[in-house]
């Protein structure tokens, strides 16, 4: 007759929902709702609040693909040559190696789910979120992120200005 017994330490959820939310720019703020040590870096999964005008500058990961789900609101994606928009209920997965950028181009804020395969690159936004002096280039070196353009939402008025920061 086979064991009914289970090991106890696989019947524990995983519970992060009490976690705190990070400041990682102005305008974003950040939950880590499961990170990559519990999942044995297969992937994490981070809720993202972004109020409008919000974005991030075109990017693209060497290691991970990104799965979106929005929560609420509309993401606006720029995704290699195409950019769209996201409205509350669709999905949205974005290849590694493809540039990339996501940005709130609403009034209303921008909700949204973000699983990331493998994890890891969440600890980026930990980092981040110290504040302080932080040189975001090695930053995005550490996690194996190339910034190559300027925030999805830059005006054009400030576009030249700024674009030598991102590139």
């Amino acid at each position: 007759m086979p064991s009914t017994q289970s090991s106890s330490r696989n019947q524990t959820p995983i519970r992060e929902s009490d976690g705190e939310w990070l400041q990682t720019r102005p305008g974003e703020r950040c939950l880590i709702r499961v990170s990559t040590a519990d999942t044995n870096g297969a992937y994490s999964v981070v809720e993202i609040i972004a109020e409008a005008g919000d974005s991030t500058p075109i990017h693209v990961h060497q290691n991970e693909d990104e799965h979106f789900l929005i929560l609420e609101g509309a993401a606006r994606i720029a995704y290699g040559d195409k950019t769209f928009d996201a409205a509350a209920g669709e999905t949205i997965r974005l290849r590694r190696g493809v540039p990339h950028a996501w940005g709130n181009a609403s009034a209303s804020p921008l909700r949204m789910l973000v699983m990331v395969s493998p994890g890891g690159c969440e600890e980026a936004l930990r980092i981040i979120a110290k504040g302080g002096d932080i040189d975001l280039a090695a930053v995005a070196k550490k996690f194996n992120v190339r910034i190559v353009g300027p925030p999805l939402l830059q005006r054009p008025s400030r576009l030249l200005k700024k674009s030598l920061v991102w590139l």
